[in-house]
C-alpha cells in the first residue's frame, strides 16, 4: 500500500502517520509544501526509531507525483466525499490521499477524480478527524480488504505464555 499526505502541516502528525507505515510496510508519499522540516525533532518524536526504516518519498507537487506514477491508482481520502471508504475495494498496491491538516486535499483535484473520493463516516457537528487517525483507519482496512499480506497476525507474551487452547 500506499500513503500520500497532500502538504501536511503538523510535524507530530506526519511522524505518526510514518510510524504506521514502518508497522504496515506501507510506503510514504509527501507532496510539498510541508509545513515543517523533515529533520525536526517533533517527527522523530512521533515516529520514534522507527523513521529511518521508512519509505518515503518527496514530491514538488501533484503534478510530478502524477508524472512519476502515472499508473497509480488513487483514493482521495476526504470529508466532501459521497461514498464510504468501506464501500470501496481497495487493491494491494493502491494510493490513499490525505490533504493537509487545515483544508484536505485541494478541490481542484477532488472534482476531477470524484469517483475515487471517499470518507470516514462521522457525526455532522465535527469537522474532521485528526489526519494520523484517518490515515490509520482508511489504511487498516484496505490492508484488511488485502488479507493484510505480509504481515504478523499472531503474537506472544513478553513474561507469559498463552494457555492452549
Amino acid at each position: 500500500m500506499n500513503i500520500i499526505l497532500h502538504q501536511p502541516e503538523i510535524p507530530a502528525n506526519t511522524g505518526n502517520i510514518g510510524r504506521t507505515c514502518v508497522a504496515t510496510g506501507t510506503a510514504l508519499h509527501l507532496i510539498e509544501p510541508l509545513g515543517f522540516r523533515l529533520d525536526e525533532k517533533s517527527i522523530k518524536r512521533a515516529g520514534m526509531d522507527y523513521w529511518e526504516h521508512l519509505e518515503v518519498t518527496r514530491y514538488i507537487n501533484f503534478q510530478e507525483f502524477q508524472e512519476k506514477h502515472p499508473q497509480a491508482k488513487i483514493w482521495f481520502a476526504t470529508t466532501k466525499a459521497r461514498r464510504v471508504y468501506s464501500e470501496v475495494t481497495f487493491g494491494f498496491d493502491d494510493y490513499i490521499m490525505f490533504g493537509k491538516e487545515s483544508a484536505g486535499i485541494p478541490e481542484e483535484i477532488l472534482v476531477e477524480h470524484e469517483e475515487s473520493c471517499i470518507r470516514i463516516p462521522m457525526l455532522s457537528e465535527i469537522r474532521s478527524l485528526n489526519l494520523a487517525n484517518s490515515v490509520a483507519v482508511v489504511l487498516y482496512e484496505a490492508l484488511r480488504q488485502n488479507h493484510f499480506a505480509d504481515m504478523q497476525l499472531g503474537g506472544e507474551l513478553h513474561r507469559l505464555s498463552w494457555q492452549e487452547k
